[in-house]
């Protein structure tokens, strides 16, 4: 899955040689070389896998110059990348690259088992020797490259997996240093938050698979089950489960290395959320006071029309107010001298470390937090519910000028009456509750099953946003029956859920 939601819709390693494809062929000073390795079978099969690649040496790298490695890989439903120039900016700085086409996709074999760490996490491990093999790329130790990744959505994942399987299977990892963008935390929480699934992503997902055969038929069967009766069976839950970071956290793991993290406050797949829960739970606190957050407006983003969303009428522009801020003209550049300063040891001037950096919903301001907790309370009383014809309606919080920035969350008691229960919560921000339109595009579902009566719920996920509410303008709490996002897998019965003693606890920030 690309940045833009129009690219989504739409056995062992020899390591003492590198096997070829085709004949090195040098460009601009780099030399190119295109190969494949083996790695496992997929699951339930015995032949091996082979995982295809394009290898890029610059200028005056040789065993007794050598340079540090960064990998690259694409996203779901891409390939890898062969042209030099793309890469550039990183041999040119010294940099080796190689750009791999994952399980499934590409000229690579197999399915694609969505980075789980015993299939995708074993074929970044075979990378990693092939790539410790080469004589020109410096090493810490026999077999450890000096080594770096970059990549977005689908290959943000590989760079989890890999440098998590690595911890899991040998207690440390080779990697030294991550630059993800728009990727996951939890894919069940980024595809089926509370079990509700975003069917406009499922379909994506799928469609996007669909021309390598890329996907087992387990997940097709699941998804189709899914889309048709909005209930998510148990084993696709299980099949995606152990796919992504906090998997890893909840069996005691962290990684112990800086990451530069990119994520789209206005992504709609893999929402804002999913960066912050990265940055705070998935790193040591060493590894977190070296690396950098960084929100935008952008990523996978679908325009939210009901309930209206604050960017609706332009959902494909990428907004970056951050990067700027940081002293870079853009992620990528910042991600240079991020991988400069620990693959290479240069000084790069880098600051921002250990703290959160959001693109406020305007796209013009960079706030910056240590904490994107909660720091404010607001009690709203017995006001919410989503009774009445099924519209959404817009419940007054706070007044303008105030800025939040992080994770904001809901306390309330509630009663249903039906026998699967749903409504879809998220800030707002206008004049009236009239014009009041959804922070950066996102809802998230409160999922009540059977019948209750006050039951108290607490820590309620809302979506995580980064806003500036003016002067003369009101921030709400908007409560809808639908979503986009879960098109056709709303509320069971109008008017089912109703909310009382309701809490806001909001992550108000002065800067």
């Amino acid at each position: 899955m690309h940045r833009l939601v129009a690219a989504a819709i739409a056995s062992a390693v020899t390591v003492a040689t590198l096997p070829l494809l085709s004949p090195p062929a040098a460009a601009a000073e780099v030399t190119t070389t295109d190969g494949c390795l083996q790695s496992v079978p997929d699951p339930g099969t015995t032949a091996p896998v082979d995982i295809c690649f394009t290898l890029f040496r610059p200028a005056g790298a040789t065993r007794t110059s050598q340079v540090p490695m960064v990998l690259h890989s694409h996203g779901w439903g891409g390939s890898r990348t062969t042209d030099p120039a793309s890469f550039a900016y990183l041999t040119d700085a010294g940099f080796g690259v190689l750009s791999f086409d994952q399980r499934g996709f590409g000229e690579s074999g197999g399915q694609a088992y969505i980075e789980n760490p015993d299939v995708e996490g074993k074929d970044v491990q075979r990378i990693v020797d092939l790539v410790a093999a080469q004589p020109w790329v410096k090493k810490q130790k026999p077999g450890d490259p000096v080594l770096g990744a970059i990549g977005g959505s689908y290959g943000g994942g590989y760079q989890f997996v890999g440098a998590f399987s690595e911890l899991r299977d040998t207690g440390a990892t080779r990697f030294d240093a991550l630059v993800p963008e728009i990727t996951w935390w939890s894919l069940n929480e980024s595809l089926l938050p509370q079990g509700v699934p975003r069917t406009e992503w499922a379909t994506a997902l799928v469609a996007a698979g669909l021309p390598t055969n890329a996907l087992p038929p387990v997940v097709l069967r699941g998804f189709a089950e899914t889309t048709a009766t909005g209930h998510v069976p148990a084993y696709l839950h299980d099949f995606l489960d152990r796919n992504g970071p906090e998997w890893h956290v909840r069996n005691g793991r962290k990684l112990d290395i800086p990451v530069l993290f990119g994520q789209g406050a206005t992504d709609n797949l893999f929402p804002l959320d999913q960066g912050l829960k990265n940055f705070s739970r998935a790193l040591t606190d060493r590894a977190r006071a070296r690396s950098i957050f960084v929100g935008y407006n952008g990523g996978h983003t679908l325009p939210s029309l009901l309930p209206a969303g604050s960017n609706v009428d332009i959902p494909l522009v990428t907004e970056d107010a951050c990067s700027p801020t940081l002293g870079s003209p853009s992620l990528t550049d910042l991600g240079l001298r991020f991988l400069q300063q620990n693959l290479q040891g240069k000084k790069s001037g880098l600051t921002g470390l250990g703290s959160f950096h959001l693109t406020t919903a305007a796209g013009d301001r960079c706030v910056t937090t240590p904490s994107v907790s909660p720091t404010t309370s607001v009690e709203l009383g017995d006001v919410i519910s989503t009774v009445g014809v099924g519209v959404p309606i817009a419940y007054p919080v706070a007044q303008g000028p105030l800025t939040i920035a992080g994770s904001p969350t809901l306390d309330a008691r509630i009663t249903t009456l039906g026998l699967d229960n749903r409504a879809f919560v998220a800030l707002s921000v206008g004049t009236s509750p009239l014009d009041a339109r959804i922070v950066q595009n996102n809802m998230l579902p409160i999922r009540e099953n059977g019948l209750t009566f006050n039951k108290p719920r607490t820590g309620i996920e809302l979506p995580s946003v980064a806003v500036d509410v003016p002067a003369g303008q009101t921030l709400f709490v908007t409560v809808s029956p639908i979503s986009d996002m879960s098109a056709g897998f709303g509320s069971r019965v109008v008017g089912a859920m109703r909310m009382k003693d309701v809490v806001v606890h909001l992550p108000v920030t002065g800067s």
